[in-house]
């Protein structure tokens, strides 16, 4: 993802972060660890490095496998992952609304 969006504009450009703004996204897709990196602007390898965490905490879950490839979601039963969609889209649309000053 290219493109900074209010996530990662709040949150920070990391690799975690950008991964989950990736996963948030497109939540209702499930996608191989490569496509999760390449979509997320994250290399393979740092993705490896907490990868086993989401898993470990339900963050994610795998969905299928295709071929020799794992296909990873986000889990959108974990009530802290509906907490975190919630957020997103709480600053998406206080985003839109340009308040000048903050209530």
């Amino acid at each position: 993802m290219e493109n900074e969006t209010i996530f990662t504009e709040v949150f920070g450009n990391n690799p975690l972060i950008k991964v989950l703004d990736f996963l948030i996204t497109f939540q209702l897709f499930d996608y191989p660890l490569t496509e999760i990196a390449k979509n997320s602007g994250v290399s393979y390898s740092t993705l490896q490095t907490f990868w086993n965490k989401l898993e470990r905490n339900c963050i994610v879950v795998k969905t299928r496998r295709v071929g020799k490839s794992d296909l990873y979601k986000l889990n959108t039963k974990n009530p802290a992952v509906k907490q975190l969609i919630k957020l997103d889209w709480n600053l998406i649309k206080g985003a839109e609304q340009e308040v000048s000053v903050c209530d």
